[in-house]
């Protein structure tokens, strides 16, 4: 493969990198920015897709994908705009804010269902010491009822703000091949255009 590196990373590198880019974040921004934009789909499509990746990062791992895949087939969305989505939004650094986030939104809808007397209240704690059915009414049920209402609104943001970026990016694409082509059509022909002057 061209330009691959001598020495391929080692896992402890690929997860450095994936935590704290190379180069920079501006410059990882741009990047997934101009994969999203370059897709072959229709606007709403990959801003669907952006927007149930956006959605889905707010649930805990194991249900995002599931979840991204589903509400790309409701609502008509592109599913590798959503995989980049999904990957751009929730990322190591991201998850615990917005699983923090879900927790804490899921405990002020339930509060009165939410035992009293119940483990310490520290998501860190919960996730190290209980099970998976000790940690579903105390954490998983309010992180999964939180994610709604954060991911909706989220998502709808997205939604807009990839969906004016996709119509700005090809409105600028197609303006540029227009003068392209107006600029090929005057130079195959420069008779003409003096001949037309002359007169």
């Amino acid at each position: 493969m061209l330009f691959r590196r001598r020495k391929p990373d080692g896992l402890f590198e690929r997860v450095r990198t994936y935590l704290w880019p190379r180069r920079s974040f501006s410059r990882s921004l741009q990047y997934f920015s101009k994969r999203i934009l370059r897709l072959k789909a229709t606007p709403h499509a990959v801003a669907a897709g952006v927007a149930a990746g956006v959605f889905a990062s707010f649930f805990p791992v194991g249900f995002h994908f599931a979840i991204a895949a589903v509400v790309c087939w409701v609502i008509a969305g592109n599913l590798v705009a959503a995989a980049l989505g999904a990957v751009f939004f929730g990322n190591p650094l991201t998850f615990p804010l917005l699983w923090g986030a879900s927790w804490e939104t899921g405990k002020l809808i339930l509060h009165d269902r939410l035992p009293v007397h119940g483990p310490p209240a520290h998501l860190g704690e919960m996730l190290h010491k209980l099970s998976f059915a000790q940690l579903w009414k105390p954490v998983l049920e309010p992180m999964l009822i939180g994610a709604v209402p954060l991911g909706l609104v989220f998502g709808l943001l997205f939604y807009g703000i990839t969906r004016w970026g996709m119509n700005a990016f090809r409105e600028q694409r197609r303006k540029r091949l227009a003068e392209r082509s107006a600029r090929h059509a005057q130079s195959s022909h420069p008779a003409e255009s003096i001949g037309t002057t002359a007169r």
